[in-house]
């Protein structure tokens, strides 16, 4: 079970690796292209409330609500049956996102108004913050359309992870990232406002992934007619798991939506230095993370389909000790090499030492987040893979509710640093909660072996933290530098750091390669 599960992670790692490296080179031209000042801000605002909405209709929510009933359709179901429920589900949901997309394109000037108050404040006020405003309402209208797209792709690569196809659905991001940067480099400059032509890439971008994905659908005699199923037995099964799991999958996007509100009353650039802090963090996340969880929720929904407790609890266990022997020295290097991974890959063009210096701020404390973000996509498979939505669901509005307090309490001392502060806080409650509510319910629960993982981890994770301290030059060394010499610089103490955090993990009897999981006794 688990040699079959490592070798679906190492797929969907590796083609999450390649999305990812691409993402990192999208930012890279974007921070070139336009830094961290205005133009900047509305565009990550433009992209990030269709993510958002993303998160809730397809990959989030539905996901997993949706795996779990077409794992059990397939074990326990006809073929024309599972080609039923897919044909009622798409027309379902298809529908519902197409009004909630129409509606997103008319009504870009509320939602700009409602989630960048700010900007909204200062056009009503005459200010000259309010030409963001205008600026977001128009570029979200270009942007909203990539939430209908990307939710028929998310469809599609829930239908495929189900069947063991998990390199599709993990490489198509690939195509987003490639239209992106193929407008920054060609649209963008024959634009008198350059963020219209990232835009058009995000339009773009969904098209591609949702074209991909359908020569794939017809090798798995998955693609069908839509057809309209509200009250059909499956798609009210999915409904009913999906409407709680909208707040328990998607909390920690509520709580990056929070931000951004907060953050429009900030000093300009706030949106964008937790934008480019975010998109660092979500690299090591999407790499293991989400790759793990994403592998783990179909084999959990399988077991609990077959009523096999004992290798449920063996593939939680798998989970979680892959995520905490991949994500603590990820973390750990997030957080200690914080300024040199801005400068490398972000610091030329509109992107300054000044921004440099502001975003590593707020990437170390989101940082601290980082095995909490992790854990919250291990954990919550645990509940979904049993058809349970209401708990997390419960769990996750505490965490929503009290980073609405963090942000309050730390936002105006600390600016767009205690917001960051807030997310991770909030994160490192619900993971808490969840694994709390899997060991009440008997679900799973750590044992002994498990625990003394955990602690060599930890060893390991701080002696190369030592390592990196003692070897990191100064900041001033840093900028001193040309690229190519930061960049060898920091790709030689990420090798070192690796190399030692892999040899303290052999020394004291972790062979990563060999991960088992361990039933608790």
């Amino acid at each position: 079970m688990s040699r079959k599960l490592v070798r679906s992670g190492l797929i969907v790692s590796a083609m999450t690796l390649v999305s990812r490296v691409l993402g990192l080179v999208r930012d890279v031209v974007v921070a070139n292209l336009m830094g961290a000042g205005v133009s900047a801000d509305v565009f990550f605002f433009a992209n990030k409330i269709p993510n958002f909405l993303r998160r809730l209709f397809a990959e989030g929510a539905f996901a997993q609500a949706f795996v779990p009933v077409l794992t059990e359709y397939q074990e326990t179901k006809s073929d024309d049956e599972i080609r039923t429920l897919i044909a009622k589900v798409s027309g379902t949901l298809g529908l519902l996102v197409t009004l909630v997309t129409a509606i997103g394109i008319v009504a870009s000037p509320v939602l700009t108004a409602l989630f960048g108050a700010g900007w909204f404040v200062a056009w009503w006020n005459g200010e000259a913050d309010g030409a963001k405003f205008e600026l977001a309402s128009l570029m979200l209208k270009i942007t909203f359309p990539y939430l209908w797209f990307i939710t028929f792709t998310a469809l599609s690569g829930s239908i495929l992870n189900t069947r063991g196809r998990f390199a599709v659905s993990a490489f198509t991001p690939v195509f987003l990232n490639v239209a992106i940067i193929a407008a920054a480099i060609f649209l963008s400059p024959q634009l008198e406002r350059p963020e219209i032509g990232l835009a058009w890439g995000v339009f773009a971008g969904g098209v591609i992934q949702f074209l991909f994905q359908i020569p794939f659908l017809l090798r798995e005699k998955a693609l069908v007619r839509p057809q309209w199923g509200w009250h059909d037995a499956g798609v009210t099964k999915i409904r009913k798991l999906m409407l709680p799991a909208l707040f328990g999958v998607s909390v920690s996007q509520i709580n990056l939506l929070l931000d951004t509100f907060i953050a429009s009353f900030l000093v300009t650039g706030s949106i964008s230095w937790l934008y480019y802090s975010d998109r660092l963090l979500e690299f090591p996340l999407g790499l293991f993370g989400i790759a793990i969880a994403t592998v783990i929720l179909p084999a959990l929904s399988k077991r609990f389909v077959s009523a096999d407790s004992q290798e449920f609890s063996q593939t939680m266990d798998w989970g979680l000790r892959a995520v905490i022997l991949l994500g603590l020295p990820a973390m750990a290097g997030l957080i200690v090499l914080a300024k040199p991974m801005l400068l490398v890959l972000f610091m030329r063009g509109e992107f300054g030492v000044d921004d440099v210096t502001n975003a590593a701020a707020s990437l170390v404390a989101y940082g601290t987040g980082l095995l909490s973000f992790m854990l919250i996509k291990v954990l919550a498979p645990g509940y979904y893979a049993r058809q349970d939505t209401k708990t997390p669901v419960k769990y996750g509005i505490i965490a929503m509710v009290s980073n609405m307090v963090f942000n309050i309490i730390l936002a105006f001392p600390f600016g767009y640093v205690g917001l960051a502060i807030a997310t991770s806080m909030s994160a490192a409650l619900n993971a808490t909660l969840l694994y709390r509510g899997l060991h009440l319910q008997r679900v799973y629960q750590l044992g002994a072996a498990t625990l003394v993982f955990i602690a060599k981890v930890i060893l390991a994770a701080l002696l190369m933290v030592a390592l990196l301290l003692y070897l990191t030059p100064e900041i001033q060394q840093w900028t001193a530098w040309t690229f190519s010499q930061r960049a060898l610089q920091l790709l030689l103490l990420i090798a070192e750091g690796a190399a030692l955090y892999l040899a303290v993990l052999l020394l004291i009897g972790i062979r990563p390669w060999q991960a088992k999981p361990v039933v608790k006794g």
